[in-house]
C-alpha cells in the first residue's frame, strides 16, 4: 500500500468510526413489532442502531412513521407499514388510496425498503361493522394504486387479525372461523389468494394460558419440554402452542376452499409484567417464551401441518410502551426498557447508542486529528508533482 492511499485510508476510518462501532451482529435473524406508543421512548436514529446490533432483518410498524423510514434509509432492514383503522375510511377511494402511496411510500422506496403494507390491524375484533365493510375495498384500493404506479410486485397487501376470529382451534384440524364473520372472511380471504398475499394472525398462547391456567400447560405454552398433543384427525403432534394456532388457521383457511394461502405470525411475545389476575406474566416466563421462539426461527422450524414452511414471526413487541391502554401486561411486551436496558437477557446483546453531546475539548481533539491527517495527504500529494 501507497502512503497516500494508507492516509486515505486512515482518513475514511476516522470519519466512519462512530459508525463501525456499533456493528456487532449476533447472527440470528428475525421480524420485530416498533411501536411507538410511549412518551419517552429514544429516537428513530438510535433505534437504527439498536436494531442493526441486534441483527433484526424485518421491522413492522403500525403507521408510516417518515421519521423511522429515514432512520433506517441504506440499511437492510425490510419494512412492513401500516394503515391505521382510522384511515380506511378515506381508503375506500382509489384517489386517496394512490395519493396515500405517494405520500408515504413513494418518497422513500429509493433508500428505504418498503415489502407490504398493512391495511388495518385486527378490524373483525371490533364492534364496528361499518369498519369491517371498509377494510376488503381499503385493501383492494391500496392494492389497485400500487398496480398503477408499477409497485405490485414489490409490495404486498394485506390485513393482520386477532386469533378471536376462530370460532374453533382445538385440534388444530378442525379449525374454523367465527360463522357471523364469514360473509367478510372468505372474500378477503380469496382476495389474498388471488394477489398472492399472506394471511396474518396476531396469536399469544399467553392469553390461553391466562384464561385457562389449570387446563393449558404452562410449559407447552412456553416451548418448553412437556407431553404435548396429538390431533386425534391427523395424529400430528404438537409440543407447543403457537405450532398449534398456526395450524388452525391453516384449516380454518382450508374449510373455505383454500390452500396456497400462507400463514404468518404478525404478533407473538409474553409480558413480563401484569395485573394481579394476570397470570403467567413474569420476567422469567417472558424470557423462556421469546428466547424458545427465537431458537425455533433460527432452526428455520415448520409446523407439524406445514413442516417444509419455516414460521414466519414478528415477535411484540421493540420496547415497553408506557402510554399503551388496557391492563398492565399491554406496557410490558418489549424485549427492551427505552432506556435501551434489556428487560430480559434472551442473548441479542443489542446496543441502543446514549444521547451524548460531546465536549468541546474531544470535539477538538478530533477535528485537530483530522486537520493533520489531511494535512499529511496534501503534503505528499505536493511532493509527488
Amino acid at each position: 500500500m501507497t502512503s497516500f492511499s494508507f492516509f486515505t485510508s486512515l482518513l475514511f476510518f476516522l470519519l466512519t468510526i462512530s459508525d463501525s462501532l456499533f456493528m456487532k451482529i449476533n447472527g440470528l435473524s428475525f421480524g420485530i413489532n416498533y411501536g411507538q406508543v410511549g412518551n419517552n421512548l429514544p429516537s428513530p436514529s438510535r433505534v437504527a442502531v439498536l436494531i442493526r446490533s441486534m441483527n433484526v432483518t424485518r421491522i413492522k410498524l403500525y403507521d408510516a412513521d417518515p421519521n423511522v423510514l429515514h432512520a433506517f434509509s441504506q440499511s437492510n432492514v425490510e419494512f412492513v407499514i401500516g394503515i391505521g383503522n382510522e384511515h380506511l375510511q378515506n381508503m375506500t377511494n382509489l384517489s386517496n388510496a394512490q395519493i396515500w402511496i405517494q405520500h408515504h411510500v413513494l418518497p422513500y422506496l429509493s433508500q428505504t425498503k418498503i415489502i407490504s403494507i398493512n391495511v388495518g390491524n385486527e378490524v373483525f375484533n371490533s364492534n364496528d361493522t361499518q369498519l369491517i365493510l371498509n377494510l376488503l375495498p381499503s385493501m383492494q384500493n391500496v392494492h389497485n394504486a400500487l398496480v398503477n404506479l408499477g409497485l405490485d410486485k414489490l409490495i404486498s397487501v394485506t390485513t393482520a387479525h386477532s386469533f378471536n376470529i376462530l370460532e374453533n382451534s382445538y385440534p388444530p384440524s378442525y379449525g374454523s372461523f367465527k360463522q357471523d364473520l364469514m360473509q367478510y372472511i372468505q372474500p378477503l380471504v380469496e382476495f389474498l389468494d388471488e394477489i398472492n398475499s399472506p394471511f396474518l394472525i396476531n396469536a399469544y398462547p399467553f392469553f390461553a394460558y391466562k384464561d385457562n391456567p389449570n387446563e393449558v400447560s404452562l410449559n407447552y405454552a412456553l416451548f418448553q419440554p412437556n407431553q404435548g398433543l396429538v390431533d386425534p384427525n391427523t395424529n400430528l403432534h404438537y409440543d407447543n402452542m403457537l405450532y398449534a394456532q398456526i395450524d388452525a388457521v391453516y384449516a380454518a383457511i382450508k374449510a373455505i376452499g383454500y390452500t396456497n394461502v400462507e400463514v404468518k405470525v404478525s404478533e407473538t411475545g409474553w409480558p413480563s409484567n401484569g395485573d394481579s389476575d394476570e397470570i403467567g406474566a413474569t420476567p422469567q416466563n417472558a424470557k423462556l417464551y421469546n428466547g424458545n421462539l427465537l431458537r425455533r426461527i433460527e432452526e428455520k422450524q415448520g409446523t407439524p401441518a406445514k413442516p417444509l414452511v419455516p414460521i414466519d414471526v414478528y415477535v411484540f413487541a421493540l420496547f415497553n410502551e408506557d402510554l399503551k391502554p388496557g391492563p398492565a401486561s399491554e406496557r410490558n411486551y418489549g424485549l427492551y426498557y427505552p432506556n435501551g436496558s434489556p428487560v430480559y437477557n434472551i442473548g441479542l446483546q443489542g446496543y441502543l447508542p446514549q444521547m451524548v453531546v460531546p465536549s468541546k475539548s474531544k470535539v477538538l481533539s478530533f477535528n485537530f486529528l483530522v486537520c493533520i491527517v489531511t494535512c499529511m495527504i496534501f503534503t505528499w500529494e505536493l511532493s509527488g508533482s
